[in-house]
């Protein structure tokens, strides 16, 4: 058995705050985008203004609220599901998850021109997942403020 620093890391469960963290952020955000696939598939949008969509590719809700609960939701009940059987995976799948979510928001301003703080609260819970995805896989520097010094093992001076 290899018990190499680099194998011993990869095996190390992150923190249990960021585990809650995740799996609160990523049910939200399930939840958030299979409710926004039933409003805009088929409640029409459920009162948003259908002008919305003016000069986009779209004349309803209905393929935008397809994309939103298929692709928004999907990814995010992969890294849900994924966290929840424990799978190593769940991680970078969290991290993708709240990619998709940045993008989606992003591409919506783009499309409608539009802007409400409904698209802050979601764009910032795409990036508080990806972040907190990012600690859960190791990308924390320990100690957090520490500095390489000249003449370190990697070889690289200052």
């Amino acid at each position: 058995m290899d018990t190499s620093p680099r194998v011993a890391a990869r095996s190390v469960r992150p923190p249990a705050s960021l585990r809650v963290g995740l799996a609160v952020v990523g049910w939200f955000s399930l939840v958030s985008a299979l409710v926004g696939f039933v409003l805009g598939v088929f409640l029409g949008g459920a009162g948003v203004p259908l002008q919305w969509l003016d000069g986009t590719p779209f004349d309803s809700f209905v393929w935008p609220g397809l994309v939103l609960g298929v692709i928004v939701g999907g990814s995010q009940a992969l890294a849900v599901v994924a966290q929840h059987r424990r799978l190593r995976v769940a991680w970078g799948l969290h991290a993708a998850a709240g990619l998709v979510m940045m993008i989606w928001i992003f591409v919506e301003i783009a499309l409608m021109l539009v802007w409400s703080p409904l698209q802050g609260v979601y764009f910032a819970t795409g990036l508080v997942q990806t972040v907190l995805a990012v600690l859960a896989l190791g990308a924390w520097p320990v100690p957090f403020l520490a500095r390489d010094l000249p003449g370190d093992a990697d070889g690289a001076d200052g």
